[in-house]
């Protein structure tokens, strides 16, 4: 069963650990930046992001970042939640966990947990079909713009 469990001190040491197939690490951050960024995104804002260990019942297995921008820090102009990074270790890829874990982070963002907004997006290397399939199948669409080489998906919430 798979399930979301805060990053803490506890636990930081294995989401570390995690890593992608060698032909995915142009596709995702490793898991130490995405930590230090996080760390950095709140210290400069005062708001964290949300961090999650993705674990098939006790075993870790991925990891989830989703932040928030308000009005004032979002390039479109209103507030929004983003799926700053998400991946699964090379490991325990192909067994549905992504999809699985995915749809539980959409949960807790439906519930807006830091602030109002009526978009949820992300956006995944053109390279990267896995990732884009699993976005496209749980109902992101491309906005038909590209931020840092990486097309821009985005879904109602």
């Amino acid at each position: 069963m798979i399930n979301l469990k805060p990053v803490t001190w506890d636990n930081h040491s294995q989401i570390i650990s995690m890593q992608v197939h060698e032909n995915q690490k142009n596709f995702v951050a490793t898991n130490v930046k995405s930590l230090a960024q996080a760390y950095a995104r709140w210290i400069g804002c005062g708001r964290p992001p949300l961090t999650y260990g993705i674990y098939n019942g006790e075993d870790l297995v991925g990891f989830a970042m989703v932040d928030y921008e308000t009005t004032e820090e979002t390039d479109i102009g209103e507030p929004c939640y983003y799926l700053w990074r998400y991946m699964i270790d090379k490991n325990h890829q192909g067994k549905g966990y992504g999809k699985a874990a995915l749809m539980q982070v959409l949960d807790i963002v439906r519930t807006k947990p830091m602030g109002e907004a009526a978009w949820f997006y992300t956006s995944v290397v053109p390279e990267s079909t896995v990732a884009h399939k699993l976005y496209n199948d749980l109902g992101f669409v491309e906005t038909g713009d590209i931020s840092e080489g990486e097309i821009v998906l985005r879904l109602t919430i």
